[in-house]
Order: structure tokens, then sequence, then C-alpha cells
């Protein structure tokens, strides 16, 4: 991974975008759709605070000097057809506000990535947006239920997996959250450690389950000789841990991976 991906707040804010045609109107209708503010002159943008710029400039030499002034004004751009010359790159959004998925590939194929979004765009229902702000105004009753932070992770961790009752793949209502919560369902569950043989070197060769396990676990046993590939998959706040290992352990699921 050469990125970090990152989402930019951009609403109220100016934002450069510089050049003309389809490529400058494409980046203009993206940051108003964000609530940015399109700045076309980037000495106006820089006196005004932007941070990001865009730059649909089709002469190449054009384009690299506009990237080199807004460089040394301390602004991050995005040169189209550029990806040398970019500080960051813009991915294909699947959008049902206030979810957004972005598909990246670091400049490798725009194309690519609009159509993974295709795809997802089939599978991920409308509703899902609806989920989200219900889970959001249900903040401070979750805390209630679950005041310890792990505990209130692993219940959601039940509910949203693939056939739970908020899976977020599966349509619902305004009252799906709320029913969720009255029902008492995601009550604490018991410790439980699970151990997988690895045995392929990269995180290609691992199955659907073990991804799934890597992305849930509340700490991560390793012997020696796991790849660090396999390790990055795991959740990123979840402790790793070499074998052997003493000491206290989080609740929850504890994952122990072997090497194949």
């Amino acid at each position: 991974m050469k990125s970090l991906p990152l989402f930019h707040r951009v609403a109220g804010e100016p934002v450069i975008v510089l050049g003309e045609g389809p490529a400058a109107e494409a980046k203009r209708r993206l940051v108003e759709r964000a609530g940015g503010t399109v700045i076309g002159n980037w000495q106006v943008g820089v006196e005004r605070g932007a941070r990001l710029a865009f730059i649909a400039i089709a002469d190449p030499h054009e384009a690299e000097a506009a990237a080199v002034r807004l460089h040394r004004a301390g602004v991050l751009v995005n040169v189209v057809d550029r990806p040398a010359l970019c500080d960051f790159t813009t991915p294909s959004i699947l959008e049902r506000d206030p979810v957004q998925i972005a598909i990246g590939t670091d400049g490798a194929s725009a194309g690519l990535a609009k159509h993974l979004r295709l795809r997802l765009e089939a599978l991920v229902p409308d509703s899902l947006g609806l989920l989200a702000k219900s889970l959001a105004a249900a903040r401070e009753a979750l805390r209630e239920r679950w005041p310890d932070a792990a505990e209130r992770r692993r219940a959601l961790d039940a509910a949203l997996e693939q056939g739970g009752p908020l899976d977020p793949f599966a349509e619902h209502g305004t009252t799906a959250v709320t029913n969720w919560l009255r029902a008492g369902q995601g009550e604490r569950a018991e410790a439980t450690r699970v151990e997988l043989v690895i045995d392929t070197p990269t995180a290609d060769g691992l199955t659907l389950r073990q991804l799934q396990l890597l992305g849930a676990a509340d700490a991560i046993l390793y012997e020696p000789g796991v790849p660090a590939a396999i390790l990055d998959r795991a959740r990123a706040d979840a402790p790793r841990l070499c074998l052997p290992h003493e000491g206290p352990l989080p609740g929850g699921l504890i994952l122990v991976l072997r090497r194949g």
C-alpha cells in the first residue's frame, strides 16, 4: 500500500480547480457535491487558505508548473492523468449518504475503479445510509447498554455480521436499530480463542473466513515467521503479540496464527 485512504472534509472550505474542459468540470462538480467552494485562481485560493487543488490543464508543461507553484504554497494537488505529480488521487465513490465506499487504484486505472464500483452498486442496498444514521442516533443508548468499548464493539460486530439483525447488505427500516436494542440481542459474548494455520505468504491466499476472523479479532497472537502481509489484514487497533506471550489479554476474540 503506497497511499493512506482518508476522507478529507471540504464542506464550506475553498478548493482550487484549475483548467477548462470536461475534466475540469468534473472536478468542479465533485468539489461542489461535497459542499466545497470552487476557486479558479490559484493565488486567490492560497490567500483564502485552500488546502487542496485539482489541476486539469491540457498542456503538460503548464500543468506541471501549476503543480510546482501550489506545492511551494503548501497545497496538496491532484493533476489529471499525471499520477507522478499527484499528492492524492480521487477514488470512484459509491455513496449511500453518510456511507461512502471509495475505490482507488493509486492512479493505475480509473476505469477499473469505476467498474468495481458499478458491481458493488448492485450489492449495497439503498437503506445502508439509513442504517448508518440510525446507529449514530443510537450512540448514547449503545454506550448505556455496553459501557465498555470492547463489549460494545463485539455487540455491534455480532449484529452487523452476515445474517445478523443489522446485516448491512440487507434492507432495513427506520426502526431496525431500536428493535435490535429492545430485543436484547448482542449481549456480552464469552471470550473465545481461535487458531489458524497460515500456509500462504500473501493475503491473497486467505479464505473469506480467515479474512473475517482477522477483521474481527480483539488481539492477534502470532508465531515468528507469519508474514507481515497477513498481519496487516487485522484490525488496526487490535494488538499484535508475538508468541510465546505471557500477560493479560483483552476479552473477546483472540486469534492465534500458526505458521504452516
